[in-house]
């Protein structure tokens, strides 16, 4: 395969990040002069959780190869499924309190790992597929990685300089489309399965 082409598919691959990357950059709140530091620090680490995942999931997926490709093909839709609609429907109650606190703003392990585990499911099964096409898995991967990183970081800025002037509407907004992005990802799994 080549790097054109592991290119485009890196760049599919990072889109779902993308998405929930401008869906948190939503509920951040915009950067002063004394806080550009802490913008930049927080883009980065979604765009490290983001790609480190995306990065990892497909060596997972190369290591086990054929022998559960059934398996985590027939699964993998159903927990992007509820993994973003769990996470799209506390977006959108938080959204609802009246003292709305930025908790769907936290970077830390908790509200970040499930988004990072939801957002790489694709690339792990893609990993699979990369065992069976004897792709440079450590090249597919560093790609993968490297260009869901610089959209993470793209997406934060995005969805923080557009969602400042309506936050609880925009941070609801940002819970339907996550739930919107699991149910597309379950409907085409069902669809291209029956």
């Amino acid at each position: 395969m080549r790097l054109f082409e592991l290119g485009i598919i890196a760049l599919g691959l990072s889109m779902d990040a993308f998405a929930v990357a401008v869906c948190k950059g939503l509920s951040m709140p915009k950067p002063t002069a004394n806080s550009k530091f802490v913008a930049i620090k927080s883009a980065v680490i979604v765009g490290l959780y983001f790609g480190g995942f995306q990065a990892a999931m497909p060596v997972v997926g190369y290591l086990l190869g054929a022998q559960f490709a059934g398996f985590v093909s027939d699964f993998a839709s159903w927990i992007a499924f509820a993994l973003l609609g769990i996470i799209g429907g506390k977006m959108i109650f938080e959204s609802r309190k009246k003292n709305n606190d930025h908790h769907s703003a936290s970077l830390g392990p908790k509200a970040m790992l499930p988004l990072a585990l939801a957002t790489s499911i694709d690339a792990l099964a893609t990993g699979v597929g990369f065992a069976f096409l004897g792709v440079n898995i450590v090249l597919a991967a560093g790609l993968i990685g490297i260009i869901t990183l610089a959209m993470s970081i793209a997406g934060i800025k995005i969805g923080n300089v557009f969602g400042l002037k309506f936050k609880s509407k925009a941070e609801f907004i940002g819970g339907v489309v996550l739930i919107l992005m699991g149910l597309k990802i379950l409907v085409e799994h069902l669809a291209f399965s029956a």
